[in-house]
């Protein structure tokens, strides 16, 4: 019998924070929004910035593309609008939870292989494949000879995500592999650089909305849960204080003291659209 695989932390974060957007926002999508000069950063716009980032995403797919696997699919919200522009889209995500939303979301014709990208093991091969703020969960090297093998000569992969910078100094900001890594690595492989667009002044407002959440609901209720505990439960607390500390500092670094915000984002991260063609190697 196979063995029954945990749920991560950090799928239902991803839950909690797709029905949050669905309540709150009206919106299931869960990457970063597109934010022209324009639009105010607000929270009732960020369901307009979202479909902004898709649009934009989908604009920078070539010509000719048939057939597309969505790497990390999430809710299906991209998924669902790339059926809607008539590709053939399949998508892949460990996130079993994430990936019920996107049947609901999109429909029984949307194929999920419910597994790591790392670990896809199928006899298939696509015209486009697009990582939409999911390339930086997978392994990097994995995730190259991924694509080289699931992609035929002539196809395409897209990734729309953060890297990180050579910026010195330690960020609050998780997450991401380093650009220059990235760059040095992809020699290695037969892809063609055909676009590299830095798109961080554009999607770096989303972490000034973070901000201010974090400090005006995140905080105040991490400090009444404090309050309650040390208050009620005083032996128990000191006792949970003592042995996690280094987890509490860090939770307390990391999201209570402004640190992740945009200018910060700005520093340490690189925000990019880069599209890639396979080439043949024949000489």
């Amino acid at each position: 019998m196979r063995k029954k695989e945990k749920i991560s932390s950090r799928e239902i974060g991803l839950v909690s924070a797709l029905i949050l957007g669905k309540y709150l926002f009206k919106t299931s999508d869960l990457h970063y929004g597109w934010w022209p000069a324009d639009l105010a950063v607000k929270p009732e716009n960020i369901s307009r910035a979202q479909e902004n980032y898709s649009n934009f995403l989908i604009s920078h797919i070539p010509s000719g593309v048939k057939t597309i696997l969505d790497v990390g699919c999430g809710a299906g919200e991209l998924a669902k609008k790339l059926f809607q522009h008539g590709y053939q889209v399949e998508g892949v995500s460990p996130a079993r939870l994430l990936s019920r939303e996107a049947k609901k979301n999109v429909g029984e014709k949307f194929l999920i292989y419910e597994d790591k990208y790392e670990n896809l093991q199928i006899n298939k091969k696509y015209d486009l494949i697009i990582f939409a703020e999911s390339f930086q969960y997978i392994d990097l090297k994995c995730a190259l000879e991924q694509t080289n093998h699931f992609l035929d000569t002539g196809g395409y992969f897209l990734i729309c995500d953060f890297f990180q910078t050579e910026a010195p100094g330690e960020s609050a900001l998780g997450g991401g592999h380093r650009l220059s890594e990235f760059n040095q690595m992809i020699k290695n492989y037969p892809f063609s650089n055909i676009k590299d667009i830095d798109i961080t002044g554009y999607v770096a407002p989303n972490l000034q909305l973070v901000d201010e959440m974090l400090q005006t609901m995140g905080k105040p209720l991490w400090e009444l849960l404090l309050f309650y505990l040390r208050n009620n439960h005083p032996l128990l607390t000191k006792l949970l204080e003592w042995k996690f500390r280094k987890k509490i500092e860090k939770i307390e670094r990391k999201y209570f003291q402004g640190a992740r915000n945009a200018e910060n984002f700005k520093i340490y991260k690189t925000y990019r659209l880069l599209l890639y063609q396979k080439i043949s190697t024949a000489a």
